[in-house]
């Protein structure tokens, strides 16, 4: 199954494996994104995961949680894309409607 991650999410992993580097070091970081990666490439064959969002804005978007991110996407014809990664303390309804 093919996985799209598009520039915003893949942005956002870049940022998190660096943040989470510079607190608590390399292993740290690559445990978590690890982690996050196994979350996003078992989204498409376990849809009790899936949440969609509320919002008449985001028709079609739907998320999930990996520990304090959420992971948003939407499916595509036999795939998942990945649009956006967000911290749970951010203003996720503006940087979603903006892409941010």
């Amino acid at each position: 199954m093919l996985i799209k991650i598009y520039p915003p999410a893949r942005s956002r992993i870049k940022e998190i494996w660096q943040y989470t580097k510079n607190l608590h070091g390399q292993k740290q970081a690559d445990i978590y994104i690890r982690g996050l990666g196994e979350t996003i490439n078992g989204l498409y064959d376990n849809r009790p995961l899936w949440r969609q969002i509320e919002d008449s804005e985001l028709n079609g978007i739907f998320f999930t949680r990996y520990e304090h991110h959420y992971i948003f996407f939407r499916e595509l014809s036999g795939s998942i894309g990945i649009i956006n990664i967000l911290h749970e303390k951010m203003d996720i309804p503006s940087r979603l409607k903006n892409n941010d």
